[in-house]
């Protein structure tokens, strides 16, 4: 809680770097009797979050808007969001974003240009229960009491070294008033590889004569390495690839703003298709994952309370989606990422962590295809101005889901990556010297059972496009997180 008051301590005294510039015309009043935002407002403000996954994060950030006139605020008309940050579990956020409905008249435009360095990206294996978790073969502790130091491998067993790269466009037309259409271009660039050891060490020297030390051993084998050699990821995956995808579908979008909606609907349906560049990267070729994806999501907004000043008090929101392989070979690496028209968030992780199943570790459910399902109840507990910002904060209980719709075959999946060298998963892991009842649970279709969690979020809004979020959620299974809960502190909403 005393780091939470941090962080937004920060964010307060960052406030009185907000500027604007001269605006066109003075300012107006609404229905609710707030100044209407005009002309330029903008500011520098520290990108300070926290991320159960990806620890505490320091950098900087900036988010550029222009309301013009004002008479179509909270809309913007152009949005510009630069941001360079880092995290204490060596991940990395250099992102550019614009948005806009303007620039083209009639139509929107969005282009988005991350990279994302992970040194220590989760990884918990294939198909979600289906592949045991075993907390104390990671957990570690200053005080080995605190730790099963029997049990204990490495604080990395479920990580890999991964840097993600993403260059998009998109943009979207009107077919019948709410009814739009959609497209995109862009390039997801992976570069996988193991975890560098000595570089998380540091200064840090691994003994192999101490029974208990922070020092990682680097001649521990890791979940990443054992998927390699039991045959579960192939020799053309396991260094990554360079992968262009085109994308098209429609929407349905009734919202009365995009963000922090108090009603209305949002649905999409759409295509992507993702083929890989010829080039080999580290002597594999990725070029074989040629593959087309569907996904589609309901989101739906439902006023609950509006007080006598017409402020929405109570609203119901939730979110359905789906994610399917529908044509083709999806490499490992990419069935994590979850596909969407408009790059808005940094992230776009599934399933599991704090941009789609709350309180579940990341990347839990690593399948084919999915559903998910995000419930809450946004109360807007109270509005107020400091200076000519106005401000809201509100609570938000959640209950999250999660499904695996197209599991892996692993069995297939060993043949393929072996060349029939062996018959089965059994037969690949016995010959590695592996027990596979304790890595693997693969019956009662385990791979199909829902990942549930539940928790509370906190928001604090500003202007209402500016908002500092902190949810607190809890897994129902264990297997999704030991930990009681995670904690994440980030900015906007979920959906």
């Amino acid at each position: 809680m005393k780091r939470f008051l941090l962080i937004l301590l920060a964010a307060v005294l960052a406030l009185p770097m907000m500027a604007k510039k001269k605006e066109p015309k003075p300012q107006e009043v609404d229905s609710l009797g707030r100044k209407i935002k005009t002309g330029w407002n903008f500011g520098i403000l520290p990108s300070i979050a926290y991320d159960a996954d990806y620890g505490f994060q320091g950098g900087v950030l900036t988010n550029v808007y222009y309301y013009g006139d004002g008479k179509q605020y909270p809309e913007y008309i152009h949005s510009l969001y630069f941001e360079a940050a880092y995290t204490t579990k060596h991940h990395g956020i250099f992102r550019f974003n614009y948005d806009s409905k303007y620039l083209i008249p009639g139509y929107r435009l969005t282009l988005d240009a991350t990279y994302l360095p992970d040194a220590m990206c989760d990884f918990y294996g294939f198909n979600g229960y289906e592949s045991k978790y075993h907390y104390e073969w990671h957990d570690w502790s200053k005080k080995p009491e605190k730790m099963d130091t029997a049990a204990y491998r490495s604080r990395v067993f479920y990580k890999y070294k991964r840097d993600l790269i993403r260059i998009a466009g998109d943009i979207e037309g009107t077919i019948y008033k709410d009814l739009k259409w959609n497209a995109g271009l862009g390039v997801l660039g992976y570069l996988v590889d193991d975890c560098d050891i000595d570089m998380l060490n540091g200064k840090n020297k691994y003994d192999p004569t101490l029974p208990h030390q922070k020092a990682l051993n680097p001649n521990e084998e890791l979940l990443y390495d054992k998927y390699k050699q039991w045959g579960l990821i192939g020799e053309d995956e396991k260094k990554g690839g360079w992968h262009p995808y085109i994308r098209a579908g429609i929407t349905y979008d009734t919202r009365d703003k995009r963000q922090g909606a108090n009603k209305g609907i949002y649905t999409d349906l759409f295509f992507t298709y993702s083929a890989a560049f010829n080039a080999k990267y580290g002597n594999q070729a990725s070029a074989g994952y040629n593959h087309l994806q569907f996904n589609f999501t309901f989101r739906h907004y439902v006023p609950c309370y509006i007080d006598k000043n017409g402020v929405h008090r109570i609203t119901f929101a939730y979110r359905v989606g789906l994610q399917n392989l529908i044509a083709g070979k999806s490499p490992f690496y990419m069935n994590n990422y979850m596909n969407t028209l408009f790059i808005q968030r940094v992230y776009y992780e599934g399933l599991g962590g704090g941009n789609s199943i709350r309180g579940m570790m990341a990347n839990r459910i690593l399948a084919n295809g999915f559903a998910f399902a995000n419930v809450e109840f946004r109360f807007r507990l109270v509005n107020f101005d400091i200076g000519r910002q106005h401000f809201f904060i509100g609570l938000n209980p959640f209950f999250d889901l999660g499904v695996i719709t197209q599991p892996y075959d692993l069995n297939e999946l060993v043949k393929t990556h072996t060349n029939g060298q062996y018959n089965d998963l059994l037969e690949s892991m016995t010959a590695a010297g592996d027990d596979y009842d304790t890595y693997f649970d693969t019956k009662d279709k385990n791979a199909y059972l829902p990942h549930m969690t539940a928790g509370l979020g906190l928001k604090i809004g500003m202007n209402e496009n500016f908002v500092l979020s902190a949810d607190w959620g809890m897994p129902i299974n264990k297997q999704d997180n030991a930990k009681w809960a995670n904690f994440y502190v980030k900015m906007g909403y979920l959906f």
